[in-house]
């Protein structure tokens, strides 16, 4: 299931960034952040994509989402300037950003690749 984050879940399960400089995630499993907007026809292509990989991925990684005009403050500090932005975060290393909308194959990828999950 694709959960819904405002800046103060995000503070609280993800990364505190009014504590700290240093990036540390929070959580216990890999995760991807796709920082979206209503009206926007990309990030509506990619919303079942995502539905589906929650599926099939559950319990090997969570999958988050941010509206960005709900959540302008998260949207500015992650430097958000084109939507769908898909932040990628692995356990124990640092997050990467891909902008546009993926296709599901460019997910799994990337699952693998950045976020080491099988």
């Amino acid at each position: 299931m694709v959960e819904t984050l405002t800046t103060e879940d995000f503070k609280e399960k993800i990364f505190n960034y009014e504590e700290s400089q240093q990036w540390s995630y929070k959580g216990d499993l890999p995760c991807i952040i796709d920082f979206y907007a209503d009206w926007c026809g990309p990030c509506k292509m990619v919303e079942p994509i995502l539905e589906e990989l929650a599926k099939e991925y559950e319990g090997k990684l969570r999958i988050y989402r941010v509206n960005t005009d709900q959540e302008q403050e998260l949207a500015a500090v992650f430097g958000i300037r084109s939507i769908p932005s898909l932040l990628f975060i692995p356990l124990n290393d640092q997050p990467q950003m891909a902008v546009g909308a993926l296709p599901k194959d460019a997910f799994k990828q990337a699952i693998k690749e950045v976020l080491k999950v099988e």
